[in-house]
């Protein structure tokens, strides 16, 4: 037996043929290395292996360019090391030789991965050679498309966007591991999922299903998406409709999450309308107060003047009047600039427990139902607490307000991501109507009938200043969820 080829020898520029030939017959071997060299205008080097066990470890190492295998190797079949060849991912052409024709092992062979099937009372330089350069070439087409599979399934999961392939349901058939990342579900649940389910709103989805049935393709589509734990993902979406090799069709797909540059659209927008509003008040703080001064020094003017009593009850009147608006003036100018923190060391635990305690009464007799989703580990953070405590008190009473008595349920949830610590407070209340949701941290805007709409802005305006984040989401009829981000503390 000749010695085994090394594999640097493989990669020399016009190189032999490697050829092993797995034959427990040395005469059958023989023959067929004969034909094998008398094949024109080709060089090889061939070698040969009569046991199965040897016969696999050659195959492991890889030292080839294609293999011969005996239907028969003494206790063992050809067909049991094709299929342990091929397990192992041999990529090299595996042809099958039998001793006589044999239609079942023929298709079993082929089924099976091998590159073809020779009966060995057939064999003559013609047909090793046409076998050997058949295989060879479709061997080499076979690994050229898996070298392209293989750059683009790494160019797949490898990309920071949500990439998938869909049926025309859009039920996913692949998806990258960032599709995961995004909606917060394993590999395996995401395909038994259609992305119509995944659509925060009925109707959006409907229309996307309308428009790829109509055109088959939507481009850089906005739109909605609600994640596994409820969160709302702002996305563009692209589908485009792909025709497979069988004949039949499926959708692949492309979703960019645009939720953070939204967040700080929407940050930016409320920043400089604060901005607006703030000069807005300033101006007029200066233009009423200005008049306001003057009747104050007019009622101290007249009140030593006066000695009637229905004349000082109304100096009194006058006076507490021009009183109140002084206090609103400097309530509106307070909301209109960044509050003053004193920041220490504090676990989001502790603060939010207060702050559910002072809610206690209110969620108590309303019959509420609270769920607590905590770490085991402190969730600290650098925190103004009183300041942290109103902020967080503000979202919980309207969510109090918000629910129904007996049947409300409020969730919250710290979670930890990264650097940062999400909050979750959950209701199952009425919601908020979507043309409301832009407006709602708004000073003065509101939609209760009792309500001054300070809560939500001084609440803002309080985590503006700890550097934190606020987000919402809302399903009318369904109930609110929002979603503060902190950052986490050294």
């Amino acid at each position: 037996m000749s010695m085994m080829p090394s594999a640097n020898s493989r990669t020399q520029p016009g190189r032999s043929t490697r050829v092993l030939i797995m034959e427990d017959d040395e005469d059958d071997y023989l023959i067929i290395e004969a034909c094998i060299r008398d094949i024109p205008e080709k060089k090889f080097v061939i070698d040969w292996c009569y046991e199965y066990d040897e016969a696999l470890r050659r195959i492991k190492e890889g030292c080839y360019d294609i293999y011969f295998i005996d239907y028969l190797l003494g206790a063992r079949t050809g067909l049991e090391l094709l299929r342990e060849a091929v397990a192992l991912g041999c990529e090299e052409p595996l042809v099958l030789l039998t001793g006589i024709d044999n239609r079942d092992v023929d298709v079993q062979a082929m089924t099976t991965g091998a590159a073809d099937f020779l009966v060995k009372s057939e064999i003559n330089t013609e047909k090793l050679e046409r076998s050997i350069r058949y295989a060879l070439e479709r061997s080499a087409h076979i690994k050229a498309l898996k070298a392209n599979e293989r750059k683009f399934r790494n160019i797949f999961e490898r990309s920071k966007d949500a990439v998938f392939l869909a049926d025309g349901n859009l039920v996913f058939r692949d998806v990258n591991s960032a599709t995961g990342d995004l909606f917060k579900y394993n590999k395996e649940d995401l395909l038994q999922l259609s992305l119509y389910y995944l659509f925060a709103r009925r109707d959006a989805a409907a229309l996307l299903k309308a428009k790829l049935q109509q055109t088959g393709e939507v481009e850089d589509e906005e739109v909605e998406l609600m994640t596994r734990t409820k969160e709302k993902r702002n996305c563009i979406l692209s589908i485009s409709r792909q025709m497979d090799i069988g004949g039949g069709t499926y959708m692949q797909g492309i979703i960019h999450d645009i939720t953070n540059l939204k967040r700080i659209e929407r940050a930016t927008f409320q920043i400089e309308k604060l901005r607006g509003t703030a000069t807005l008040l300033r101006t007029l703080a200066h233009e009423v107060r200005n008049p306001l001064t003057n009747i104050n020094l007019s009622v101290e003017q007249l009140k030593p003047e006066l000695n009637s009593e229905d004349a000082n009850i109304y100096l009194d009147i006058i006076a507490r009047n021009c009183g109140r608006i002084d206090g609103l003036i400097s309530e509106l100018l307070d909301l209109s600039r960044p509050a003053e923190i004193s920041l220490q060391k504090a676990p989001l635990q502790t603060i939010i427990d207060t702050t559910l305690a002072a809610a206690s009464d209110r969620i108590s007799l309303k019959g509420i139902g609270l769920e607590l989703s905590y770490p085991e580990q402190p969730a600290y953070i650098m925190a103004d607490i009183e300041k942290l405590k109103i902020a967080f008190l503000n979202i919980v009473i309207n969510a109090v307000e918000a629910v129904p008595k007996e049947a409300g349920k409020i969730i919250v949830t710290i979670r930890e991501e990264g650097t940062y610590y999400k909050v979750f407070i959950n209701d199952n209340g009425s919601g908020i109507p979507e043309e409301n949701i832009s407006r709602i941290f708004e000073p003065y805007f509101t939609s209760k009938t009792n309500g001054f709409g300070l809560g939500l802005a001084a609440t803002w305006n309080i985590l503006q200043s700890h550097r934190a984040t606020i987000d919402v989401n809302s399903q009318w009829g369904e109930g609110t969820s929002f979603i503060l981000v902190f950052e986490q503390a050294n």
